[in-house]
């Protein structure tokens, strides 16, 4: 059974920071494009970063520069350190994992962040 499990994430005020985590289980973690998502109020869901499997992570403009995604293999988990956080940050964010060989994918439950003061 295939499970992506995120944590973290919380109320903050703008300008603090914070981390949140993806947790996999059920697949072969190596192989899989891992994705950060997020999705507003009554927006659509968008990516946030693109945690290849090997090479260069890829950010949306919104965030480059101030959000860093990793991902470590041997603990199958990716995390997202969220830095000068907005208002407009605020979220529900989702992790992904796609496989490209035979598209497989799969999608955690989400974790909230609310950035307020």
């Amino acid at each position: 059974q295939v499970q992506l499990v995120e944590s973290g994430g919380g109320l903050v005020q703008p300008g603090e920071s914070v981390r949140i985590s993806c947790a996999a289980s059920g697949i072969v973690f190596s192989t899989y494009v891992m994705r950060w998502y997020r999705q507003a109020p009554g927006k659509q869901r968008e990516v946030v970063a693109v945690i290849p499997v090997r090479g260069n992570t890829n950010y949306a403009d919104s965030v480059r520069g101030r959000f860093t995604a990793t991902r470590d293999n041997a603990e199958k988990t990716i995390m997202m350190q969220m830095n000068s956080l907005k208002p407009e940050d605020t979220a529900a964010y989702y992790c992904n994992a796609y496989n490209t060989y035979d598209r497989s994918e799969y999608w955690g439950q989400g974790t909230q962040v609310t950035v307020s003061s």
